[in-house]
């Protein structure tokens, strides 16, 4: 009995230490430097809509493809125009199974240097963070993607299906969104069983403790609203209170004053279901408050005033942008603004129009719909947003092991995106589409297209490991 007990604990023991070393295993010195030169270089190439150039990045991360060994055949670079070109790679596998495309967008919003701390299309590493234009939005994604794969071919790893990664232009703004465009010219390129998206999903954590793995399993709806304005104006010597700046102006601060409608659907409803119970007490308390029926509408005021739960509880509309006026000693004839919504599942970019007409109560001013492209119309779409996949064993399964092993105790929860991504290209072309990452950010943190965007450098290269090890438990036989 005594030698049975000891082979018992020996065997826990080891058991215990292979645990750690999971838990605790760092990529090697190569493939760190190989993802940190690969970072720096796509942050500092300008990728903005304005004068930037897509092309360039996809035929810099093409570079590194043909150096690791990938066949010219099996990398592409092709699009509408000269500057916004995407990159498709190939990785052949076994063809056990239909392909696995992951996608992730090459382009950024816009940056000021005046705006920033440091300039914003260099790689700056300060205070255990790198900063730069794209380090959160999200070249760091796109750099982690191409790592991978490259560690793949170099170490002659042969997937149980081909995976395809497509770099793009074009989903932070623009006329040529990459995604759209090769689905509707070239869908044999990237015609696959399931996307993955780097650009979402994560870590989510609070002052460096990881709170969930989140995997964004449907997302809210964009749409851009032009609100317009015009009148006889005069000279600037005669005030009227009825000026296009001032009656705008009174529009937008009903529109900060409004709020949307408390709504949960099907995957909200079962987030909030899950963290409630890796919550503090308090914030626990608010949530199964307002998933009663009927929800405590106190408790929906509270959690309102948290910007990450006041965007998954409502829809929401804010003024982005703002032109008036034709001389400075004039009043101003004509006031324009851009109103962005980010729209909850089951509503349409029509029916918010018409919300935002009731909201500023003005006949004066008009509200049109202002499409991708640019172009603009007096009425919006009636398209929905997409009804989230099925969770997958073989996306999940392979997810909450190598989770538990990273960030032990930590619960994968699908959640819904309250921003916009790709996504809504894929899933319209019927390819499920799942936004998983593995960075950790903290939630008073999140700079994605503000100024000093940064990311933690130990997330990062966590990020860098995470990915290597999910993407191979999802493609092995």
């Amino acid at each position: 009995m005594q030698g049975g007990k000891s082979l018992v604990s020996l065997s826990f023991v080891l058991c215990c230490i292979l645990a750690l070393n999971v838990a605790q295993a760092q990529i090697d010195e190569a493939t760190k430097q190989l993802s940190h030169d690969i970072f720096k270089q796509l942050i500092e190439i300008n990728t903005t809509d304005s004068v930037g150039n897509v092309t360039t990045a996809a035929e810099a991360m093409a570079e590194r493809f043909r150096e690791a060994g990938f066949a010219d055949s099996d990398i592409r670079i092709l699009g509408p125009n000269e500057r916004k070109k995407n990159l498709v790679v190939r990785l052949h596998g076994t063809g056990k199974y239909k392909p696995l495309l992951l996608i992730g967008h090459l382009d950024v919003v816009e940056a000021r240097r005046e705006d920033w701390t440091t300039d914003p299309f260099r790689f700056v590493e300060k205070d255990g963070f790198y900063y730069g234009r794209g380090t959160q939005d999200m070249k760091s994604g796109d750099a982690i993607m191409a790592t991978t794969l490259i560690r793949f071919k170099k170490e002659a790893f042969t997937p149980n299906r081909d995976i395809i990664l497509a770099l793009t232009a074009d989903e932070e703004g623009g006329q040529s969104n990459g995604v759209d465009w090769l689905l509707q010219n070239h869908r044999e390129l990237i015609d696959a069983e399931f996307v993955f998206n780097h650009d979402g999903g994560g870590i989510l954590s609070d002052h460096g403790k990881p709170v969930m793995m989140t995997v964004d399993a449907t997302e809210k709806l964009y749409a851009d609203f032009r609100l317009g304005l015009t009148n006889p104006g005069g000279h600037s010597s005669l005030p009227r209170p009825d000026n296009a700046i001032y009656s705008l102006a009174n529009a937008l601060i009903r529109l900060e004053n409004y709020q949307f409608p408390f709504e949960l659907n099907g995957v909200t409803r079962a987030y909030y279901e899950r963290i409630a119970a890796v919550e503090t007490p308090e914030r626990s308390a608010e949530i199964k408050a307002i998933l009663k029926n009927p929800p405590d509408l106190k408790a929906v005021a509270q959690l309102s005033q948290d910007p990450i739960d006041n965007s998954t509880l409502h829809t929401t509309c804010v003024a982005t942008r703002l032109s008036a006026g034709h001389a400075n000693n004039a009043l101003p004839q004509r006031a324009e603004a851009n109103v962005n919504c980010r729209i909850l599942p089951g509503h349409s970019a029509e029916e918010i129009r018409q919300e935002l007409i009731k909201v500023f109560a003005d006949s004066q001013i008009s509200v049109r719909y202002v499409d991708n492209s640019g172009n603009i119309s007096d009425t919006a779409p009636d398209r929905k947003s997409f009804s989230p996949p099925p969770l997958r064993s073989d996306v999940f399964g392979p997810l909450e092991k190598v989770t538990a092993a990273m960030w032990p105790g930590t619960p994968v929860i699908p959640d819904m995106a309250t921003g916009a991504s790709d996504g809504v290209y894929t899933m319209g072309a019927g390819l499920p589409t799942y936004q998983i990452a593995g960075i950790a950010i903290d939630r008073d943190d999140i700079r994605a297209h503000g100024k000093d965007e940064r990311l933690g450098i130990d997330s990062y290269y966590k990020g860098v490991d995470f990915y290597y090890r999910f993407l191979k438990a999802v493609a092995s036989e």
